[in-house]
């Protein structure tokens, strides 16, 4: 193909220009596809109880190594982080992050009355009540339908399972749960479903009800599996459930979708046997997930409106047990992970070893506290209402 004089001197030009340009110019080459101040959370739930002391380690405490004979963690094995206190020696990332700022800890997590079972404890947490209250719906979902009243946008809180837990359950609204857009799509265009859609006359509150849900499942299917498909992430991340489910967030994250809740889990943390592989397996998994993500928004520029924050539904005891594990205990240590943290490092003291409750940690710090928090300071939405009361908001974000 002959190329006339004129455009060739101009394809010249603009080669010359595009080499010339400056460094400051290219950085507009790669866009920032969602705009700064669009806040997201990340809620990463530790199932099982995770054990706290061999997660953030008092390494010159006596009593935590007389009490932990065989699966205390050596104080040269742990990461310091202060002169007194370590992280498990698998969280090398968490260790970066607290170096850097982005990482907060917070101790001494729980609730008045605690309750050592798994379920109890953990709609307790989803549910954001007292431990002498149950309640059917959980904190998430009610932030949708106190931020979202009737609006019906299940894709406002996802998770990443294949049932969605109590946590993302509200009265007018709910969350979706899936473990990959692709498969959840595919199954939404099944025509058995879109005729029962489509033949729906019932009036009856409860068939209604139903057929409300699997519509709008059907609509949010097909939304969130176009926004997924507009700026997968490129960041390379470890072949594991965790890893997967966290590149999912980010790839849908990066695409701008309404979402502002995604809710993962990891587990099984319970470790009464055999604790130190157990807990390292999990750790290791833990690690290498959250590190690729990290990496994923600071390199698209998201870090700073993401927060990300773990919990357990209770810690372990303090003495191990005959078996090498811990016993369900009481209360536990947050984390929290973001660019745009206000307070870093450790937010408050180790737990005391030396007061005790019947051998369990004294919680000193209500978990419902950062959930107020998190709710009006990072999502904006009154807390009480989400709450049902006052509770006192803390300075982290």
């Amino acid at each position: 193909m002959l190329i006339k004089r004129r455009g060739f001197i101009q394809m010249g030009s603009l080669a010359t220009a595009t080499m010339m340009m400056p460094k400051f110019l290219k950085a507009f080459e790669k866009p920032n596809y969602v705009p700064a101040g669009n806040k997201v959370v990340v809620v990463l739930q530790f199932s099982g109880g995770n054990d706290g002391l061999n997660t953030v380690i008092p390494i010159t405490n006596d009593i935590y190594y007389k009490e932990r004979r065989t699966i205390g963690i050596a104080k040269d094995k742990a990461l310091g982080i202060t002169t007194d206190v370590g992280l498990h020696p698998s969280l090398t990332a968490f260790k970066g992050m607290y170096d850097d700022g982005s990482l907060s800890i917070l101790n001494n997590v729980g609730y008045p009355n605690p309750d050592r079972s798994h379920f109890r404890s953990m709609d307790i947490w989803h549910s954001a009540s007292a431990s002498n209250e149950y309640v059917n719906t959980g904190w998430v979902g009610r932030y949708l339908d106190a931020q979202c009243k009737g609006c019906g946008k299940p894709t406002q809180a996802l998770e990443l399972d294949d049932m969605l837990s109590l946590a993302l359950k509200g009265v007018d609204n709910n969350g979706l749960a899936f473990k990959d857009p692709r498969k959840l799509y595919s199954n939404s265009k099944e025509k058995f479903y879109k005729d029962i859609v489509a033949s729906h006359t019932s009036t009856e509150e409860t068939v209604d009800y139903l057929y409300k849900t699997m519509s709008e499942t059907i609509s949010s299917a097909d939304y969130i599996f176009q926004q997924s498909k507009l700026h997968p992430s490129t960041q390379a991340y470890p072949n594991t459930s965790l890893g997967k489910d966290l590149k999912t967030i980010s790839s849908l994250i990066l695409s701008d979708i309404n979402t502002k809740v995604y809710y993962v889990s990891l587990g099984s943390f319970d470790t009464h046997a055999g604790q130190e592989n157990k807990q390292k397996k999990l750790f290791d998994e833990l690690n290498d997930a959250v590190k690729a993500f990290t990496t994923d928004m600071k390199s698209n520029g998201r870090f700073d409106d993401v927060l990300m924050m773990t919990f357990s539904e209770f810690g372990r005891r303090v003495s191990q047990n005959a078996s090498n594990g811990t016993d369900h205990g009481t209360a536990n240590n947050m984390f929290f992970i973001s660019g745009g943290l206000k307070q870093k490092g450790l937010l408050n003291e180790m737990p005391n070893l030396a007061d005790l409750n019947d051998g369990d940690l004294k919680h000193k710090v209500d978990f419902r506290n950062v959930y107020a928090t998190v709710i009006n300071k990072w999502l904006g939405v009154d807390d009480k209402i989400v709450l049902g009361g006052g509770f006192e908001k803390m300075g982290f974000i």
